[in-house]
């Protein structure tokens, strides 16, 4: 009798961690993003001044990248290196805070949609299409001041001004796609057989939601949530752009207001003003961006790429 043979075995976790370290870029993005995260963590150590002190090397003003002000300083002397640091940390916080949120709410709403179908599917979608519909932007300022003169929202939402209402207003406005996204991996997933067989056995819908068709849609899922925070940043510098973003001043800046504060820069010749917290923003929407690309090929074999 011939001896058996022993082949060896590899867990799905494993195959999804090669899969994901074989994305070269995804890697690189992950090191720029931790590497990011570290500086703007330890900001009080990272920073060379505070938010908001000048330089002291007068005139400190529009300064070009020296030895005291690595990155240059800005209209009233301010380090514009250390500026983007606490930049970062507003950018990132908003990003992250309203990116899990929106799609916590759509994975919910898109995923009971989909199972459950009939008039509820239907009226979900067609507030979801009215809502797309409409450039994200112009809903965002419309919504903006329409939220923000309701009295007894104020202590959920805050001040109209402030990274809290930012967040809430992101995440309230920032499902549809995701639930669009879950509601389609549903429609696919809910008459397979391991579903009929939960049907079979008794499963409440509920319980073959969060059981079966969400971590069997993990993949699309992971790429929307990295769509929705590079959405929500670039979406936040955009506003901070035309001055609707969080308020300036108080010890607190984003990479928003940066941008907005150099729009004239380029063309009066202080050109660091403006390459620094672009490129910045640049980098954090590429780096995030790759790696939600990498999360899909994981976490989704038959997206597997040819070595």
């Amino acid at each position: 009798m011939a001896d058996d043979i022993t082949l060896p075995t590899i867990s799905p976790r494993r195959m999804a961690f090669d899969r994901f370290v074989s994305h070269r870029a995804a890697v690189v993005s992950v090191f720029v993003m931790v590497t990011l995260v570290v500086f703007v963590a330890l900001s009080p150590f990272t920073a060379r001044y505070g938010v908001n002190e000048q330089v002291q090397a007068p005139p400190n003003y529009f300064l070009p990248p020296r030895a005291n002000a690595w990155l240059g300083t800005d209209d009233i002397g301010r380090d514009l290196y250390s500026r983007l640091i606490y930049g970062v940390r507003v950018s990132l916080v908003i990003g992250l805070f309203s990116g899990l949120i929106s799609v916590a709410i759509g994975c919910v709403i898109g995923a009971v949609a989909g199972f459950r179908g009939g008039r509820f599917d239907d009226v979900v979608m067609r507030v979801t299409d009215l809502f797309l519909a409409f450039p994200f932007l112009v809903t965002l300022l419309v919504m903006r001041n329409m939220i923000g003169g309701i009295s007894w929202l104020k202590p959920v939402t805050g001040e109209l001004n402030s990274v809290r209402f930012i967040i809430v207003l992101f995440a309230i406005f920032g499902w549809m796609g995701v639930a669009r996204i879950v509601r389609g991996q549903v429609l696919a997933l809910k008459e397979r057989e391991f579903i009929e067989a939960a049907r079979a056995a008794g499963a409440s819908r509920w319980y073959i939601v969060q059981r079966h068709l969400l971590p069997n849609s993990i993949g699309p899922i992971m790429v929307a949530l990295t769509f929705s925070i590079v959405g929500a940043i670039i979406s936040e510098s955009t506003l901070a752009f035309f001055g609707y973003g969080p308020q300036a001043g108080d010890g607190s800046t984003s990479l928003g207001i940066l941008v907005g504060q150099a729009k004239g820069a380029v063309n009066t010749g202080f050109w660091h003003l403006a390459l620094f917290p672009c490129l910045t923003l640049v980098v954090i929407a590429l780096s995030i961006n790759f790696i939600g690309d990498a999360l899909r090929d994981a976490t989704d074999p038959r997206l597997q790429r040819d070595a």
